[in-house]
């Protein structure tokens, strides 16, 4: 397999067409560049990466006989106009994402028929109108956020969902695999010939970019929209989901009971709806469930007194004026009078305690003369021993780059 990597770089201008005399090339990776203008329309069946770049004008519609094609990464461009269609001959694409860039489109609902779609992002772009994710049986990440996404849920069949319906073992942090795009084999392995990319999700309420895309990582993301209506039941049959966000909406009615059925869950945000109703005791039985927001909506009731919700932040409850059960979550912890030990080793800062000294030795000593000698001779040295011991103690900090 030969790839062609000239990611990271600061190279500008148009897109390079001599590119193209590389006959035997399967993989290009031009991300994180300043090229412009636009993507041309001779694309050849290789796997592109041209993310985090200033290429503009419309994705060409040149994948009818793409077949092969594994990825196609062009976020966090200046793209517009609509999807192309051909798109749907990808038969082997996993990993599709148009994230940052002014699409404007209802939702690609025919990409659901693409078999080996694993991750689909589509986030921060001007997509429009109901929601039609009918299909999709081997989708693991999906993120629609930041659009103009409207209507209910109720053409929503979860139960086509297969992957994200089936149960997976959660991997340790020491025997991580990752989604990788080998092209010879095409297989996720870690091998000398594969390639990976990343994404970017609110991961526990926090924007986070995800280098490699772990295997079992399953994620929902619909928020910031204009989705309304009942969050349906069956969303509590994608027993494998990790990550589900549906926050910024205007959803109403209850919290749906079958959430509590998601025993792989990690996070969970209904921030920022019109939801009514208790928030369901049962999900303080989700053992993984280490963060969730329930903040600005109308919930009512008492807060449960599970472990996993009286470990939640206060602000995860907030401006739902029916809701009570605040007060041990949000008090703050009283602080105990430290030990006569304590008091020895943390009494007063340094600079406190040099002071002190001079005073004492200006008011007490033999004269001011001596005093102020001693003390700018005390002050020098301390000030020496405090530097030399910020220096000894001070954390390092280790700032590595996963490939």
């Amino acid at each position: 397999m030969l790839e062609l990597r000239l990611d990271s770089n600061s190279f500008r201008g148009s897109f390079p067409h001599w590119i193209w005399e590389i006959r035997s090339l399967e993989i290009l990776d031009l991300s994180n560049n300043s090229y412009n203008g636009s993507i041309p329309p001779c694309l050849r069946n290789i796997t592109y990466f041209l993310r985090n770049n200033n290429f503009s004008g419309i994705l060409p519609d040149v994948f009818l006989n793409a077949t092969g094609l594994r990825a196609l990464d062009v976020s966090r461009n200046r793209l517009e106009g609509k999807l192309p269609k051909t798109l749907i001959n990808c038969m082997y694409m996993e990993f599709l994402n148009v994230e940052g860039n002014k699409f404007k489109d209802k939702f690609p609902a025919w990409l659901g028929s693409m078999p080996s779609l694993n991750v689909l992002i589509l986030r921060s772009n001007q997509f429009y109108g109901p929601p039609r994710p009918l299909g999709f049986q081997n989708l693991k990440v999906i993120d629609v956020s930041h659009n103009d996404f409207t209507g209910t849920f109720q053409a929503f069949n979860f139960s086509s969902w297969f992957r994200m319906s089936q149960m997976t073992t959660l991997n340790p942090e020491n025997d991580v695999i990752y989604m990788e795009y080998s092209i010879a084999s095409f297989t996720f392995q870690n091998d000398m010939n594969a390639y990976s990319s990343s994404v970017e999700i609110v991961h526990k309420g926090v924007d986070t970019e995800f280098e490699k895309v772990r295997t079992d990582y399953t994620a929902i993301d619909f928020s910031r929209n204009r989705f309304y209506g009942k969050i349906p039941e069956s969303i509590g049959l994608l027993k494998g989901l990790r990550f589900l966000n549906l926050s910024g909406n205007a959803f109403t009615s209850n919290i749906p009971q079958s959430l509590a059925n998601l025993t792989n869950l990690e996070a969970l945000d209904l921030s920022h709806n019109q939801l009514s109703g208790q928030i369901p005791p049962d999900l303080g039985e989700l053992s993984f469930l280490s963060t969730m927001n329930f903040a600005h909506n109308n919930l009512e009731g008492p807060i449960p007194r599970g472990t996993q919700f009286q470990s939640q932040n206060c602000s995860s409850f907030m401006d739902n004026p029916k809701l009570y059960g605040l007060d041990d979550i949000c008090r703050k912890t009283p602080v105990q009078n430290p030990r006569p030990q304590e008091l020895e080793e943390v009494s007063e800062p340094e600079e406190e305690q040099v002071i002190n000294w001079i005073a004492a030795g200006i008011a007490y000593g033999p004269g001011v003369f001596f005093g102020l000698l001693i003390g700018h001779i005390f002050i020098s040295y301390k000030h020496k021993w405090f530097m030399e011991r910020f220096r000894r103690n001070k954390p390092r900090v280790v700032i590595r780059s996963a490939r």
